[in-house]
C-alpha cells in the first residue's frame, strides 16, 4: 500500500529532488522557508504528497484549527510535493516541503527512493539547519556531506564544511542512509543557526542555503527580495541587543570567540554574562513585539 499520492509527472529533464522537514532538523524554520521560497517563486505546481495519518502521533504534532468564512476548518501536517519545470534552468526539481514525521521512517523513505527511482532522479539534496554558537552579525556557516565523491569535490568548491556528526538523527539522517543503500546520490546542506534565536525565523538562514543550493545546481536564482530581508533581520536583532546590556555583551563575546580573537582586558570586572535562557527570552520578547511591522 502507497501512502504517497503523485499525479503523472510525464518524462523530466535530469530532475533533482530537494527535501525539508520542519521541526528538529530545522532550526530558525530556515531549511522549510528555503524551500517554500522556491515554490512560491520558481512558480511550482502541487504533484501530490504524503498522506499524514500514517506518519505522524497527532497529539503530538496537533492538526490547527482556523476559521474561514466562519467556519472552522482543519489543517492536518503538510507533506506536499511540488514539480518545477522551467526551460531556462539545468533540471527540473521536485520539491519536498514536510513536517518531520514520528512514525514509519523507513516506511516514508521508500516510498521516497521509489518515486526517485521511477522519475530518474539524479541526486536527492535535503536542507536543514541546527542551533549553533554563531552570532547573527557574521556570515552562516553551511556545512554538509555527500554520498558521492563529485558531489563532495562541488561542495568542497563552494566552500562547505564537512559535517563530522555523530549522534541522534533526524528523518533526514534516515533518507540519507536510504538513498547510500540504493546507490542513489544525495547531499546534504546544513546552516548553522544562532542557538539565541531557536523559535524565530531566520531568513538569513534560510538564504544561505539557498545560495549554496543556486551555486551547486546552477539555477541562477534572483534573491534580492530575500537578500533585504535577511538584512531586516539582522537590524531588527541589533536593535534587540543595542536595548539590552546583557545581550550586547553575550553578543560581543560570542563574536569574538567565532574569530578566534582573545577577549580585551576589561577595565572593570564584567557582571557575569546572562544565561542562555535569559538572552533567548529577553530576545525573543522584543522580536515578538516587532512582529506586526513590515519590513523597510
Amino acid at each position: 500500500m502507497t501512502h504517497l499520492s503523485v499525479e503523472p509527472l510525464g518524462e523530466l529533464r535530469d530532475p533533482v529532488l530537494i527535501t525539508s522537514f520542519a521541526g528538529w532538523n530545522d532550526a530558525g524554520e530556515a531549511a522549510t522557508a528555503a524551500v517554500r521560497w522556491l515554490v512560491r517563486h520558481l512558480a511550482a505546481r502541487r504533484a501530490g504528497g504524503f498522506d499524514p495519518e500514517e506518519f505522524h502521533v497527532f497529539t503530538d504534532t496537533r492538526p490547527t484549527v482556523r476559521l474561514v468564512n466562519n467556519q472552522r476548518r482543519i489543517s492536518w501536517p503538510a507533506h506536499d510535493l511540488y514539480l518545477v519545470q522551467d526551460a531556462a534552468r539545468p533540471h527540473d526539481l521536485l520539491l519536498l516541503v514536510a513536517r518531520e514525521p514520528e512514525l514509519r521512517w523507513r516506511t516514508y523513505c521508500d516510498h521516497l527512493l521509489d518515486l526517485a527511482g521511477g522519475v530518474g532522479i539524479t541526486v536527492v539534496i535535503s536542507l536543514g539547519a541546527f542551533l549553533a554558537d554563531t552570532p547573527h552579525s557574521r556570515p552562516v556557516p553551511v556545512s554538509g556531506f555527500a554520498t558521492e565523491t563529485g558531489w563532495w569535490e562541488r561542495l568542497r568548491d563552494l566552500g562547505v564544511s564537512p559535517s563530522d556528526y555523530q549522534g541522534p538523527t533526524g528523518i533526514v539522517g534516515a533518507l540519507h542512509d536510504f538513498c547510500r543503500q540504493a546507490g542513489v546520490a544525495s547531499v546534504s546542506l546544513w546552516a548553522s543557526v544562532p542557538h539565541y534565536l531557536p523559535t524565530t525565523a531566520n531568513p538569513k538562514a534560510a538564504l544561505a542555503l539557498l545560495r549554496a543550493l543556486d551555486t551547486l545546481l546552477g539555477l541562477g536564482l534572483d534573491l534580492g527580495r530575500l537578500e533585504s530581508a535577511a538584512a531586516y533581520f539582522v537590524r531588527q536583532v541589533n536593535e534587540a541587543a543595542s536595548r539590552d546590556r546583557r545581550f550586547a555583551g553575550y553578543l560581543r563575546e560570542l563574536e569574538r570567540r567565532t574569530e578566534g580573537a582573545a577577549p580585551e582586558e576589561p577595565a572593570t570586572p564584567p557582571e557575569p554574562l546572562p544565561s542562555a535562557e535569559e538572552v533567548i527570552r529577553d530576545l525573543e520578547d522584543f522580536l515578538r513585539g516587532r512582529s506586526g511591522e513590515g519590513a523597510d
